[in-house]
């Protein structure tokens, strides 16, 4: 089922959020350029993974202060618009969802169009996302203006 994004509340989770309402309430934030809002929902021993991250991109980051680092100058280079598609699945696994989505936007130094598929498998711990493994088409990243993290390519 397609899950519509709503703005983000002035309500902010707590340990009891489902996963599910949390990674909602996280994209929210990402359409609405609070890369810092996005990063508190993170616990601090918080794990971002990348398992199709092309060579000189980061395919772990350990740490909230990693993944708020990897992703301060996100909205600099990449113009989200909208998640059109978000798909959320549960799972036996208490706390954690898997996502199908896309993001549209654009490109801020081209202008070009921004259009990836994703799959996300997030775990949520006392509320916070103590694990996020991002499933992305590492081609993406090979287009002029997408390299917002300082990679090595």
């Amino acid at each position: 089922m397609s899950v519509p994004i709503s703005p983000p509340s002035a309500t902010l989770p707590s340990a009891s959020t489902p996963a599910a309402d949390l990674y909602r309430h996280g994209l929210a934030l990402l359409l609405a350029k609070d890369i810092a809002g996005w990063v508190e929902l993170w616990a601090e021993d918080g794990v971002l993974e990348f398992p199709f991250a092309p060579e000189g991109w980061p395919r772990r980051l350990d740490g909230k202060a990693a993944v708020a680092d990897y992703m301060r100058h996100y909205p600099d280079h990449i113009d989200l618009h909208d998640f059109p598609d978000v798909r959320m699945h549960q799972t036996v696994e208490p706390g954690t969802v898997v996502v199908e989505m896309r993001g549209v936007g654009r490109l801020v130094k081209t202008g070009a169009p921004f259009d990836m598929t994703y799959i996300a498998v997030v775990t949520v711990r006392d509320g916070l996302i103590s694990s996020y493994r991002d499933y992305w088409n590492p081609l993406a990243v090979l287009e002029p203006g997408t390299d917002f993290t300082g990679s090595a390519r």
